[in-house]
């Protein structure tokens, strides 16, 4: 069986095959629990540069752009108890697939302590759905819980399953189910400005990753995050880590 890298080296479609997601609301690299409130609209600009400056095996001459995705996501639903928020993304970076750009998103959630007191947050959603079967529409679905602890920070935990002919392993074998877990804590020890996060996202495709990471708010509606994210399989396409740098606005369209 061919593995994927035998795929992209021949396609040259090399960041493809390692970043993968949609703008949702989100940690560092996985979905969140927050959901955008009503008329919100989140502007997001992040990018993602691999650490290594060849990355390919071989002397092939190819080296991996960086990967842009441009997104917003409102909320469009009236209440505080249940929120819903849509979203899309242009994405680039990825070879041939830039043709395909556009990836659309959406989550439904209820906030923390809403049904009662100390009930966790609750989110079940999807993103990366693309508009060109089997090559974009990754169609990944997810449910994720999450509750804050004095002193500790918020815990969140969750399920992710995507298209299984597109979330493959280094082998080309299905890895298309994960864990999300994550911690986050905002730090006024330091400064109300400061929140930190460590994120698991599991499975060995495109999505499997360990981020650490954290933002500073620089005006009362805008952040700017850093993070490192490191893949779980290494192999998937010769690239081990990644930084990111996403900068995020809300805006108020009332």
């Amino acid at each position: 069986m061919r593995t994927l890298r035998t795929i992209i080296l021949l396609s040259l479609m090399v960041p493809a095959a390692n970043l993968a997601l949609a703008t949702a609301t989100t940690h560092i690299w996985g979905p969140a629990t927050d959901v955008q409130p009503f008329k919100v609209l989140h502007v997001t600009a992040d990018m993602y540069l691999p650490t290594q400056l060849d990355a390919l095996p071989g002397d092939v001459g190819v080296q991996l752009p960086p990967v842009t995705n441009l997104g917003l996501t409102c909320g469009v639903l009236p209440t505080k108890e249940v929120q819903l928020e849509v979203g899309v993304d242009h994405k680039a970076g990825f070879g041939a697939f830039d043709r395909y750009p556009l990836y659309f998103n959406a989550k439904l959630g209820v906030p923390e302590n809403t049904l009662m007191s100390r009930f966790p947050a609750l989110a079940v959603g999807v993103f990366d759905v693309g508009t060109e079967s089997d090559k974009t529409d990754y169609n990944v679905v997810y449910g994720k819980a999450a509750m804050s602890f004095e002193q500790v920070g918020r815990l969140s935990v969750g399920f992710f399953s995507g298209n299984d002919k597109l979330l493959l392993d280094s082998e080309g074998e299905k890895s298309n189910t994960g864990l999300l877990a994550a911690w986050e804590r905002s730090m006024p020890e330091i400064s109300d400005k400061l929140w930190l996060c460590l994120e698991y996202v599991g499975s060995n495709s495109a999505y499997g990753t360990m981020n650490i990471g954290g933002s500073w708010k620089f005006a009362d509606n805008a952040s700017i995050l850093l993070g490192y994210d490191i893949l779980n399989d290494a192999d998937l396409a010769g690239v081990e880590n990644y930084f990111t740098a996403q900068v995020d606005i809300d805006l108020n369209i009332r």
